[in-house]
Parts: structure tokens; C-alpha cells; sequence
């Protein structure tokens, strides 16, 4: 009999095929969509995202799992439309001005989106008027990521943040950044809410910081 821990096992392992299957059996036994999509599929994030971090898989394993995911919510989706688990928030992603890299950043937001985020992608080389004018017109966004491959536009994600940190809206979203260059410390002292090391992390970080902050 199939259940959460076969079906987060299977996301991990980026078993693509398997995933349908597996979620479809554990529906048909009884078990909640919503506990399916939160206690496995995400948390097989969570895994990867460590095994990722560790250096026993790489970008191709992540996405891998990203499309796994992806398959297990199109299945969920049925099941979920009546309760608060389909939109979890609206998110806008950017790579800070200066920086064309989106490979990271893409990947963040593939798996934000089969999370049940709700994912508006401002693409790259994003100046901080962008994202102002981006996140004043949709009153519904919640959270609003940054992120960063070259350490030389760092400032530019400083500058961003503070910028944000200014605006009358700020009392209403929750800015995460990240990036290879990006680290805790640098995301506590330009004033982000959150720092993530990797796509998996920043599902997880995203769900934590739509209910509480998770840098003072």
C-alpha cells in the first residue's frame, strides 16, 4: 500500500514515472492530498536540497526531482482545488541588476510553483524600479525573492533590499534572497527577511516566511 513516505521517496529519487501512481494509491486508501503534497513531496525537497548542499547529487538531480514534483501536483491539483493548499502565496522572483544568470533562479521557482506558490518571474538583470513597480501592481503578492550568481552584484542586491525596505508595502511581503555568492550574514545585514542555499531550501524558507519572519 503506497504512502507518504513511498511518494517522498519517489520525488527524491526524481522517479518521475512513479509518482502518479504511487499518489493516485494512497488517495484511493484515504490518505489527505494536502498531507501528501506538505509532509512528502515538500519535505523530499527538504532532502534534496541537503543531499544537494553535501555534493551527492547535482543540478541535473534536482531537477529531476523538480519534475517529479511537478507530476505529483498535477495529480494533487484535483484534490486540492477547494482547500487553501492550492495558491500558499504570490511570489515574485528576479535576478538583481547586473546579473544575466537565471539557471538557479529558474529552478526556485519551478519548485516554489509545483510547492502551490503562485510564482511571478521578472527574469534577469532586474533594476530596483522593476521590482517596485512589479510588486505595486499586484496587491497579492506575499513574499519577493532576489537572487545573485556574481559576487560583484551584491550591491545591487543591497541596494534592492534597502530600496524595498523603504517602500510603504513592505509591511505586507517577505523578502528572501539567494545566490552563490549570498550567505546568512550578508542576507541579516541588508534587511531580508530570509536566506536560502539552494532551489529545495527556498521552498521551505517560502512556507516559513508567509507565516513568521525568519531573520529578526
Amino acid at each position: 500500500m503506497a504512502g507518504i513516505r513511498e511518494i517522498a521517496d519517489a520525488v527524491e529519487a526524481g522517479k518521475v514515472k512513479l509518482v502518479a501512481p504511487l499518489i493516485q494509491e494512497a488517495l484511493k486508501n484515504g490518505t489527505d492530498a494536502s498531507e501528501i503534497l506538505n509532509q512528502g513531496m515538500i519535505e523530499a525537497l527538504g532532502n534534496v536540497g541537503e543531499k544537494y548542499r553535501r555534493g551527492e547529487i547535482f543540478v541535473p538531480e534536482m531537477l529531476l526531482s523538480a519534475r517529479a514534483m511537478k507530476k505529483g501536483v498535477e495529480v494533487l491539483k484535483p484534490y486540492l482545488a477547494s482547500g487553501s493548499s492550492v495558491v500558499l502565496g504570490k511570489v515574485i522572483l528576479g535576478t538583481v541588476s547586473g546579473d544575466l544568470h537565471d539557471i538557479g533562479k529558474n529552478l526556485v521557482g519551478m519548485m516554489m510553483e509545483n510547492a502551490g506558490f503562485e510564482v511571478l518571474d521578472l527574469g534577469i538583470d532586474v533594476s530596483t524600479r522593476k521590482f517596485i513597480d512589479a510588486i505595486g501592481k499586484n496587491p497579492d503578492v506575499t513574499l519577493v525573492g532576489l537572487s545573485a550568481l556574481l559576487t560583484t552584484t551584491l550591491p545591487a542586491m543591497e541596494e534592492t533590499v534597502g530600496t524595498l525596505n523603504a517602500q510603504p508595502f513592505r509591511e505586507r511581503i517577505k523578502i528572501m534572497v539567494g545566490g552563490t555568492p549570498v550567505t546568512e550574514e550578508f542576507a541579516r545585514k541588508i534587511g531580508a527577511d530570509g536566506y536560502s542555499r539552494d532551489a529545495a531550501e527556498a521552498v521551505i524558507l517560502a512556507k516559513k516566511l508567509i507565516e513568521e519572519p525568519v531573520l529578526p
